[in-house]
């Protein structure tokens, strides 16, 4: 199962790609023109690239949050904990994915299944 992590999918707007800026960005609020802003972000060449990485490379993550493949407690509590915190989890996205039906776009990266289990990512 393949997911993609939100922070990779701010790269498809080239502001969020500093690397690719040909001027710092502002150190003051209402400093900017829109020439000023013409005048960092890239151009159209040079974005081609750094647009590809995001949305043609995503990254396979093993587990979404609240999976447990390794039986690391084998006492009733624990195992009830787990089971109740893996129901909520399930609530939690069925939720998100009823409000997504009525969305124009979809908002997935608050869906359980859309977060890994690991936060070392």
């Amino acid at each position: 199962d393949l997911l993609l992590l939100g922070p990779y999918d701010l790269g498809a707007w080239m502001p969020n790609f500093p690397s690719s800026m040909r001027n710092p960005p502002p150190q003051a609020k209402g400093t900017t023109s829109l020439e000023s802003y013409l005048d960092t972000i890239p151009e159209y060449r040079a974005r081609e690239p750094f647009r590809a990485v995001p949305h043609h490379s995503p990254i396979p993550l093993q587990r979404s949050l609240g999976t447990y493949p390794n039986e690391h407690f084998v006492e009733e509590e624990p195992k009830r904990l787990i089971a109740a915190f893996q129901g909520h989890l399930a609530q939690i996205s069925q939720e998100i994915q009823e409000r997504n039906k009525s969305l124009p776009i979809p908002y997935r990266y608050l869906d359980p299944h859309q977060i890994e289990n690991n936060t070392s990512i």
